[in-house]
């Protein structure tokens, strides 16, 4: 704030002006949206995870419940209303460099199962997702986004789903 070098990374406190700095995760809510048994993945169109396959999801804005992101970012993403039926977890990840951000961002990112409100095929958006595809789960793209973070994650889903598991309590479901 007061222009000060600080010492070392966050965490630390500037000896210039006393104020804190943390390196705080940033929430995130992943979808993974089942039909039929299938999953549906999107390849990311650009940035440094470019032809790379992901679930859908997306940063949670101040305020957002983790529900409410999932419910704003996978029609952004995919064209495509979902309803959330059930919660897998919570993951750390960081996210890729961008314009503007030289470094990777540390994320924790809350996964949850949903399906299809309607039966129509994806329609992604081209400028973030160059294609989408339902895939069963003994045959998930193998070139992932993430695979730090999706691997231990789509493990945790073919579980759930084999298990009968997608459809859980949501005692957290945000208020209307």
């Amino acid at each position: 704030m007061c222009g000060h070098r600080l010492p070392h990374p966050a965490p630390v406190q500037c000896p210039g002006c006393g104020i804190r700095h943390w390196r705080n995760p940033l929430p995130c809510a992943d979808a993974l949206v089942v039909r039929e048994g299938r999953l549906l993945m999107v390849r990311h169109a650009r940035g440094e995870a470019a032809g790379l396959w992901d679930i859908p999801g997306g940063f949670c804005d101040a305020g957002e419940h983790p529900i409410e992101t999932i419910l704003r970012t996978v029609p952004e993403e995919t064209g495509l209303a979902v309803a959330v039926t059930g919660y897998l977890g919570a993951w750390r990840d960081t996210f890729p460099r961008s314009e503007g951000r030289p470094e990777r961002v540390q994320t924790l990112g809350f996964c949850y199962h949903a399906v299809p409100v309607e039966g129509e095929e994806p329609c992604p958006d081209p400028v973030v997702v160059s294609e989408a595809g339902w895939f069963p789960p003994d045959r998930l793209p193998g070139e992932l986004a993430s695979p730090d973070y999706l691997s231990p994650v789509l493990a945790a889903w073919r579980d759930a789903l084999l298990g009968g598991r997608t459809v859980t309590p949501l005692p957290d479901r945000p208020l209307p």
